[in-house]
C-alpha cells in the first residue's frame, strides 16, 4: 500500500505492517520515515535493529536466517535492509518473495533504496511486499509541497519564522532539506519562539548553502557551469578533499569515454545503462551527457586530469581547486585554455 511521506505518521498510529519500502531521491526524507518507523517500532516492543547492505558477494541466506531467528536479547526485531541505490537481482528477488510467505509477528524488515521506478513497481518481489506492507515514496520537495513542509518543520520546533524569511531559507538551501532543517534548528535554538525576520535568517544563511561531491557530479552531466563553480566554491571553502573531488570528476569522464567507444561499436544503450549501473532516474542525465560530449572532448577531460594527478601529487600545484575548477568547465563548456597546474616559485 502507498502512503506518502507526510502521511506516515498517521499510518503508524493505525499500526505497523510488517514489511516497509521507503525509496526515492531525497535522501533526507527517507532517514525521516526510517527513523520514525523504528521509532513507533520500539514503542512496540521491537528494541533490537539489525541492519544490512547490499554489497557485492553479500549473502542473502543472512535475511532469512535473522527474519526467523529468535534474539537472545529481544522477543522482536527490526531489520534495516539498504539496497545502496542497486535492485535486488535474481536471487534477492526470490528471497524477498520468499519473506512474504514467512510473515513474522515479531520481526519487521525495512528496505531503503533509490527511487522505485514503474519496471521496479511492477516487478514480483516488489508487488509481493507491497501487498502485505507499506510502500513510502520520497520525492524531492518542490513549490508548494516543500513550502508546507517547511511550515510543519516550523511548527515541530515552535519555530516563529516570518514569510520572507522562509523564502530566503528555500532560496538558499534549493531543495537541500537536511541542510534547510539544520539552518531552522539553529534558528530554533538562537530565538526560540520569538518572531524571526529575513535579516536574522539571511546572517545566518551567509555562505552556509550545503553542497557536496554528487551535487558537483550532476552538475558536470548536465552541463551547468554555473552551479559547478558554485559547487566547487562550497567544497573548496570546507576543504574537501582535492582528490576526492578528482575522483568524482574521472568516474565520470572515464565513464562517459567507454559509453562513447561502446556506441561507436553498436553497443545498445539499455544494455549500457545496466552495464554501467545506471538507474532509470539517471538516464536522461547520462543521454544528454553523452550527446553534448564526444570522445574527444572526454579524452581531453581525462589528459588534463592525469596532468593534474601528476602535479598534485608532485607538490607542484599553487591552487588544486582552481585547477579542478577549470577542468569543470571543460566539461561544461568547450575551453581551450590549457590546465593552470604552475609549479611552486623557489
Amino acid at each position: 500500500m502507498r502512503c506518502y511521506a507526510n502521511q506516515l505518521t498517521s499510518q503508524l498510529k493505525k499500526g505497523l505492517a510488517p514489511f516497509y519500502m521507503v525509496f526515492g531521491e531525497e535522501p533526507y526524507q527517507i532517514a525521516e520515515c526510517v527513523s520514525q518507523i523504528r521509532q513507533a517500532a520500539k514503542q512496540h516492543g521491537f528494541d533490537e535493529v539489525i541492519k544490512f547492505t547490499l554489497m557485492q558477494g553479500f549473502d542473502w541466506q543472512e535475511i532469512i536466517a535473522q527474519y526467523q531467528s529468535m534474539s537472545l536479547f529481544s522477543a522482536r526485531t527490526l531489520i534495516e535492509f539498504d539496497l545502496n541505490e542497486q535492485k535486488p537481482g535474481t536471487t534477492g528477488s526470490q528471497i524477498f518473495k520468499q519473506l512474504t510467505e514467512l510473515v513474522n509477528d515479531d520481526t519487521i524488515l525495512v528496505l531503503k533504496g533509490a527511487k522505485a521506478s514503474q519496471d521496479i513497481q511492477r516487478s514480483a518481489w516488489f508487488k509481493a511486499l507491497d501487498k502485505q506492507g507499506i510502500f513510502v515514496p520520497c520525492y524531492p520537495l518542490t513549490g508548494n509541497h516543500l513550502t508546507r513542509w517547511l511550515d510543519e518543520q516550523c511548527y515541530r520546533l515552535n519555530l516563529n519564522l516570518h514569510n520572507n524569511a522562509k523564502q530566503s531559507l528555500i532560496e538558499a538551501t534549493e531543495g537541500n532539506l537536511l541542510a534547510c532543517h539544520q539552518e531552522l534548528e539553529k534558528l530554533s535554538l538562537l530565538y526560540g519562539s520569538d518572531l524571526v525576520d529575513q535579516q536574522a535568517v539571511m546572517q545566518g544563511l551567509l555562505n552556509q548553502s550545503k553542497f557536496d561531491i554528487f551535487d558537483l557530479s550532476d552538475a558536470l552531466l548536465k552541463g551547468h557551469a554555473e552551479q559547478a563553480v558554485k559547487v566547487m566554491t562550497k567544497l573548496a571553502a570546507d576543504n574537501t578533499e582535492a582528490m576526492s573531488i578528482f575522483w568524482a570528476i574521472n568516474k565520470e569522464a572515464s565513464n562517459l569515454l567507454a559509453m562513447q567507444h561502446a556506441r561507436l561499436t553498436g553497443a545498445n544503450m539499455t544494455d549500457l545503462y545496466k552495464q554501467f549501473n545506471i538507474w532509470k532516474n539517471q538516464q536522461a542525465t547520462i543521454q544528454h551527457a553523452l550527446n553534448r560530449l564526444n570522445s574527444k572532448v572526454l579524452e581531453q577531460i581525462i589528459k588534463q586530469l592525469a596532468q593534474f594527478d601528476a602535479a598534485y601529487k608532485q607538490g607542484n600545484l599553487i591552487a588544486p581547486y582552481q585547477a579542478l575548477t577549470h577542468i569543470c568547465l571543460v566539461f561544461c563548456q568547450p575551453l581551450s585554455i590549457p590546465l593552470p597546474c604552475h609549479p611552486h616559485s623557489d
